[in-house]
C-alpha cells in the first residue's frame, strides 16, 4: 500500500474581503505546522506580497472607509464583539500560543466596548466668550496603515488593530515578518467575522519591503509602527512627512494588560476632533 503525498497548504493574502494571491506570484516555505494544534506534514506556504499588493490593500480600505465610518457606533461594537467570537470560535486552528489567542480575544471585547464612549470622553462642548455654540466631536482618521511586531505575532497586531476599528478606521496591516502564520489564519477569521469587505487588510512578506511602500503611499492616513525597528521607524516617518501622513510609533503589546492599559491614548491617535460653531441667542 502507497503513502499519499500531504497537500502543502498554500494561504492567501487578505485584500478587500478576499483571499488573494500576491501579485508577485511569490511564495515562502515553512515546514511544520499549519496551526499550534493541526500541524501540516507537508509544511505550508505564505505569500510575499508585492508593492502592487500594497496598493490594492490600500485601494480596498479606502472604498470600504465611508461606509465603515457611517455606520453607527453600536453597530461598530457588535460587530468588533463578533469578530472576538469568530476567533474564540477558531482559536485551536490559530498557529499562535494560547495565551496569545486568548489575550486577542479579550482586547477585541474590550475596544468593541469603546466604540460608543469614546465620542463624548474625546469630545465635547467649548467655552467660548462669544454668543456662539463650539463643540467638538472626534471622526475617524480614514485608511490606517499597520506595521505589526514579530512578537507577539497575534496580539501584536490585534492591539493595534482593534482601536482603529472601533473608532471607524479602515486598515492595511502588514504582518509579523518572523511568524506570519497567526496573522493570516486571522484571515480567515475576518472572513467570517460580519466586517465588510476592505475594511480589515492583511499582508504578508518581507517587512523592509511592504512597510515603506505602505508609509508613503499618497492615499494612507495615519500609519501605526509597532515593528520595533529604529531605522524602519525613522524611514517611515521620512516618507509619511512628504505625503502629511499621520504616524503613531507604538511599543509591541505583549499582554492585554499593555494593549488596554491606555486605551484613550489609541484611539485618539486615530481620531481627528471636527469642531462646530453654532450662533446662540437672539
Amino acid at each position: 500500500m502507497s503513502s499519499r503525498l500531504p497537500i502543502r497548504k498554500t494561504y492567501k493574502l487578505f485584500i478587500g474581503g478576499a483571499f488573494v494571491r500576491s501579485e508577485s506570484g511569490r511564495y515562502d516555505r515553512i515546514e511544520g505546522g499549519a496551526s499550534a494544534t493541526a500541524p501540516s506534514a507537508g509544511g505550508v506556504n505564505i505569500p510575499r506580497a508585492s508593492r502592487k499588493d500594497v496598493r490594492d490593500a490600500v485601494a480596498a480600505a479606502r472604498k470600504a472607509r465611508g461606509g465603515w465610518a457611517a455606520r453607527t457606533a453600536y453597530n461598530r461594537g457588535q460587530i468588533l464583539y463578533r469578530f472576538a467570537e469568530a476567533l474564540e470560535s477558531r482559536a485551536a486552528d490559530i498557529g499562535a500560543e494560547r495565551l496569545d489567542v486568548e489575550a486577542s480575544i479579550d482586547v477585541l471585547v474590550h475596544y468593541a466596548g469603546w466604540t460608543d464612549k469614546f465620542q463624548p470622553v474625546l469630545g465635547g462642548i467649548n467655552p467660548v466668550a462669544m454668543p456662539y455654540l463650539s463643540f467638538s466631536l472626534p471622526e475617524p482618521t480614514g485608511v490606517v496603515g499597520i506595521v505589526a511586531p514579530d512578537a507577539p505575532p497575534l496580539l501584536g497586531v490585534i492591539a493595534e488593530l482593534a482601536p482603529a476599528l472601533a473608532a471607524g478606521n479602515t486598515v492595511v496591516a502588514v504582518l509579523s515578518g518572523e511568524r506570519p502564520l497567526p496573522g493570516l489564519d486571522l484571515g480567515e477569521v475576518v472572513g467570517i467575522a460580519d466586517l465588510p469587505g476592505g475594511v480589515v487588510n492583511l499582508l504578508s512578506g518581507r517587512r523592509s519591503e511592504l512597510a515603506p511602500v505602505l508609509a508613503g503611499h499618497h492615499a494612507l492616513d495615519a500609519i501605526v509602527d509597532a515593528s520595533g525597528d529604529p531605522a524602519l521607524a525613522a524611514d517611515i516617518d521620512k516618507l509619511a512627512a512628504e505625503s502629511v501622513t499621520r504616524v503613531h510609533q507604538a511599543t509591541p503589546a505583549e499582554s492585554y494588560e499593555a494593549a488596554t492599559g491606555d486605551p484613550l491614548s489609541r484611539l485618539e491617535a486615530l481620531t481627528e476632533l471636527k469642531t462646530a460653531w453654532h450662533p446662540v441667542g437672539a
